[in-house]
């Protein structure tokens, strides 16, 4: 294993060093460690400070050595750095900084709500560790339940707040869902709504969805919400063919009133590019737009697209659930599909108070809190012999 390798030998090259490892070599090269050395970051604002444009077309050390547990290089300018083993260590292995924010993702199935991550309001806005394990349940399960939410519009907005700044969309920055005599959408009526992520006609699709339940005296109206992760992945091993077309067309989405005619492409299945997962759905029957493929290619798309339809609608997949006042939902709305079976008009109030927050604000305050209220982990470095390792020059090096 490499925690029991030591380093043997420190090889100059030309365009860069290796460190000589029981079994294995690991390759630096001279640019990178020169951008990268300790002093080249400014301290406060941890941006990098330093120019590698006006470093030398010949950049090499004068000399290298192990130390302690340290890599030390005086460089031909006469430039001390110095790097840390375990830290060379990570980046040799392709660790890097070591996101906590990518994680495996948990699939659920309809039977979740019993199991369902909740939290208190006044826990989640006095205890930072209690926000990070919020925040690790939406990166881990794409849903959560606040409860215990007083009946007031800052409330929500000092909930978001517990991960980022409100992200405005062309609702603007919070909406309320009620019945309306002339709606501008769908969900301002009383009918039911189909499941669906919210907003695929923006460029970027809302990240984290909030939506607070004010009132709740209607009759009806159950909240509907799935897992559309894994039954994409279930699509994928069921029906590969049709998994490899959703997640290569793209789909023209549309939302136009009056005064807006706001327009995008998604692809309905995204994958994540740090692991290969199904990071993100766009489904949405009400915002789609006339599909412009070929129509051979109607063909192909067609089925693809209702099969995964029909999948979101089977019950193994489907929650149901009432949601009262005091209670917010918040799910990742590029993760999560939702909906809302209908109301009995006039049988009571029924009032939702929404907003979003961006996906890549809920991964920077779960990489800070989790930091600060870590889990226990061990980082190991290549254990060192006591007497200092001396730089070789490899073959082929020009120093």
């Amino acid at each position: 294993m490499l925690e029991s390798y030591r380093v043997l030998k420190v090889m100059l090259q030309e365009n860069g060093l290796e460190l000589v490892v029981e079994g294995e070599a690991a390759y630096f090269n001279y640019f990178w460690l020169r951008d990268n050395c300790e002093t080249s970051w400014e301290s406060s604002t941890k941006e990098r400070t330093f120019d590698i444009l006006a470093e030398p077309d010949n950049l090499s050390p004068n000399s290298a050595h192990i130390k302690g547990d340290f890599l030390e290089i005086i460089w031909s300018d006469n430039k001390h750095s110095r790097y840390a083993l375990h830290w060379l260590k990570r980046w040799h292995l392709g660790e890097n900084h070591g996101d906590l924010a990518v994680r495996s993702r948990k699939a659920w199935y309809g039977n979740h709500y019993a199991n369902m991550a909740r939290f208190d309001y006044t826990e989640v806005m006095g205890a930072p560790n209690r926000v990070a394990d919020w925040a690790e349940a939406l990166l881990d399960e794409g849903i959560a339940l606040i409860q215990g939410m007083p009946n007031s519009e800052q409330a929500l907005q000092s909930l978001c707040e517990q991960f980022g700044a409100v992200r405005p969309s062309f609702s603007g920055y919070a909406f309320d869902i009620f019945s309306k005599a002339q709606p501008e959408n769908l969900a301002y009526t009383s009918k039911a709504l189909e499941l669906h992520t919210d907003l695929p006609a923006e460029e970027l699709a809302p990240g984290i969805q909030f939506l607070h339940c004010r009132v709740n005296d209607a009759e009806g109206g159950q909240s509907l919400f799935v897992d559309a992760n894994a039954v994409a992945n279930a699509l994928q091993e069921n029906y590969p063919e049709y998994f490899r077309i959703l997640t290569e067309y793209e789909v023209p989405f549309r939302y136009t009133t009056n005064h807006q005619d706001v327009r995008s492409k998604q692809r309905i299945i995204e994958l994540d590019p740090n692991n290969g997962e199904v990071s993100g759905v766009n489904f949405s029957q009400h915002l789609a737009d006339i599909f412009d493929f070929p129509q051979r290619d109607m063909d192909l798309f067609y089925p693809a697209f209702r099969k995964f339809g029909h999948m979101l609608q089977d019950p193994r997949y489907l929650m149901t659930f009432r949601l009262n006042a005091g209670e917010c939902i918040v799910f990742d709305n590029q993760r999560i599909a939702h909906g809302r079976a209908s109301y009995l008009e006039g049988s009571g109030a029924r009032h939702l108070r929404g907003c979003y927050v961006e996906r890549g604000e809920l991964r920077s305050t779960y990489r800070v809190l989790r930091a600060q209220y870590p889990l226990a982990t061990d980082t190991v470095a290549w254990p060192q012999i006591n007497e200092p390792v001396q730089a070789e020059v490899g073959r082929g090096a020009q120093l």
